[in-house]
């Protein structure tokens, strides 16, 4: 999963297909990410001692990882993604779509270096 906390992904599939969010929380085991202002729902409260009004509270629901993709920094498009190694051994994520860089994963290493 290449996908990290406050990256900008934009979603692929679902009600809120074609919207774009801030990821907010990562859930490995589950395979799904949550984000900023997507896939609300509203859980229904009971009055209790910490809220006596009671009421409905909205909220974000995790989205299959899926159903998101990362944000092409040079076209502003969804795109997917790759690893590659630079010239001086770095293995970092690109963009497919434009071959742009999005970060780097790892630091430079004399043994994927081109030589």
């Amino acid at each position: 999963m290449f996908i990290r906390k406050d990256d900008t992904v934009a979603i692929l599939a679902g009600d809120d297909k074609g919207k774009r969010g801030k990821v907010l929380l990562i859930l490995r085991e589950e395979g799904k990410v949550l984000v900023e202002g997507i896939n609300k729902v509203y859980k229904h409260l009971k009055p209790s001692k910490k809220n006596p009004q009671g009421g409905r509270l909205s909220k974000e629901m995790p989205v299959a990882v899926s159903n998101v993709a990362l944000i092409d920094p040079q076209t502003n498009t969804p795109t997917r993604v790759g690893i590659r190694f630079t010239a001086d051994g770095t293995k970092e994520l690109y963009a497919k779509k434009s071959g742009a860089t999005i970060r780097q994963i790892a630091k430079p290493n004399a043994k994927y270096a081109a030589k």
